[in-house]
């Protein structure tokens, strides 16, 4: 990502385009969000802001996933995240209990990192921070929030949406309670309607009718995956089968690593059927899960 260089986005307010993308509001005081991670990433995002003659003040987090933060340590500022994001942020046993729902194989993950994330403040959802306003945007995890900057009308969304290429790549957008993932949709779609830039960790910036269609394909993925697993557990199915039974329906990657995190949304949307009333668990050798008559 060496030739990436900063895209201005309005009045005081950058985006550094990657996977995450980081956005850059600088004024009194320069802040990032979501600094992102890989070895180069530092180095990368000084020498865009020496660019416009800024150094990095504070770090603010959408969520603790360890792609999001594992630069802060390296970058040595005061980090802000919201508060059911904290203890995430903070132990990286957390982070992969979060992301893979257990202790991963170690190298198994992408972003597996042993530093600790050191948390300076945390905040709450319709908190100012830096001229951004937090907006609660849950689902794809606990703390998921987006940060508004009202002047330049730009919604730096994290990972409560995804571009279409990453979610027709894995199948399923991944996501921890799938009701709170379409609230939030729907939340960013009022947004949408008013013509504000949306910008998703992964994926490019949307705006108007793309921002709606965009919104529209991860809302019905959703519903899709919903549909696709009641209709395959009309035969008994444990969460594995799924997961990959799914990814071929979708036409996604059959990798070890893209069914394993594929399992955590499956589990997700699982127990919402569950508590519906619409399946039942049955033992056949192994957990399976089957639709009732």
């Amino acid at each position: 990502m060496v030739n990436v260089a900063l895209e201005k986005l309005g009045k005081n307010l950058y985006l550094y385009p990657g996977s995450p993308s980081t956005m850059i509001k600088t004024g009194e005081k320069t802040v990032i969000i979501d600094p992102g991670n890989g070895s180069k990433r530092p180095k990368e995002l000084r020498r865009e802001l020496r660019k416009i003659g800024v150094e990095i003040n504070y770090i603010i987090a959408t969520h603790a996933h360890a792609d999001h933060v594992a630069i802060v340590p390296k970058l040595d500022k005061p980090l802000f995240i919201h508060r059911y994001e904290f203890s995430i942020a903070e132990t990286p046993l957390n982070r992969e209990l979060l992301t893979f729902g257990s202790k991963a194989p170690k190298g198994f993950l992408v972003y597996q990192f042993p530093s600790e994330v050191r948390v300076h403040a945390i905040f709450d959802w319709s908190d100012e921070l830096f001229g951004l306003r937090a907006l609660e945007l849950p689902g794809h995890s606990p703390g998921m929030t987006g940060f508004l900057d009202e002047e330049n009308a730009v919604l730096y969304a994290g990972d409560s949406f995804f571009g279409e290429r990453v979610i027709e790549g894995v199948g399923l957008p991944y996501l921890i309670e799938p009701n709170l993932f379409k609230e939030s949709i729907k939340r960013l779609v009022n947004y949408a309607e008013e013509g504000v830039l949306l910008i998703p960790s992964h994926g490019k910036s949307v705006k108007g009718e793309e921002a709606l269609n965009l919104l529209e394909f991860n809302l019905k993925r959703v519903e899709a995956g919903e549909s696709k697993i009641l209709e395959l557990l009309k035969t008994p199915r444990s969460v594995s089968e799924l997961s990959y039974f799914l990814a071929k329906s979708f036409d996604a990657k059959i990798t070890p690593q893209a069914l394993a995190l594929n399992q955590v949304p499956i589990r997700a949307i699982i127990a919402d059927l569950y508590n519906k009333d619409l399946i039942e668990p049955v033992i056949e050798e192994d957990l399976k899960w089957k639709a009732k008559p």
